[in-house]
């Protein structure tokens, strides 16, 4: 879902090509867009009426499709990015997508996705804590498995605790 949220966040700069789409999104965010997840959004947003697509004649060669985003596409948009479902929740390029884009929704929104957010990484962390639990009969400094549960559990509460200072921000 976050690949829908990257393609029609750069739709909203303005008409594109595919190329540049992908370019651009490669630029910002890092991640690289391949033809068989972006063609296949842009057909099924056209479809639904979110993106239109024209094409732009180009001497000798085939003609370019430029995609524009539709006012539907818009609100789609905001609505994906002010939600949070919990089967999402917790992958991180899900949850990051969209505290990046936050600034194009509201703070109830906002805080709707943190506390999602907030809600999976409880859960991962109890899953943490038991597994934790389970290691602590053996000798966990030589216990390889034991110290990456470890560095998992302080990576949960240190995103817990910056959830904490985006949600005061929100």
């Amino acid at each position: 879902m976050y690949v829908d949220i990257l393609i029609l966040s750069h739709l909203l700069k303005g008409p594109i090509h595919g190329y540049e789409l992908k370019r651009g999104v490669a630029e910002t965010t890092g991640y690289t867009l391949h033809n068989n997840s972006l063609y296949p959004a842009l057909r099924r947003f056209e479809e639904s009426g979110a993106v239109v697509k024209t094409a732009e004649p180009q001497e000798g060669r085939p003609p370019r499709h430029i995609y524009t985003i539709t006012e539907l596409g818009r609100e789609l948009l905001y609505d994906m990015l002010g939600e949070l479902p919990p089967e999402l929740a917790g992958d991180e390029e899900e949850f990051l997508t969209r505290v990046g884009l936050f600034s194009l929704i509201g703070p109830d929104e906002r805080r709707a996705v943190l506390a999602a957010r907030g809600r999976a990484l409880a859960e991962r962390e109890r899953h943490l804590l038991h597994q934790a639990g389970r290691a602590s009969g053996s000798d966990r400094h030589h216990d390889w498995g034991g110290l990456v549960v470890t560095e998992l559990l302080d990576r949960v509460r240190r995103e817990r605790t910056w959830i904490e200072r985006l949600t005061e921000r929100a």
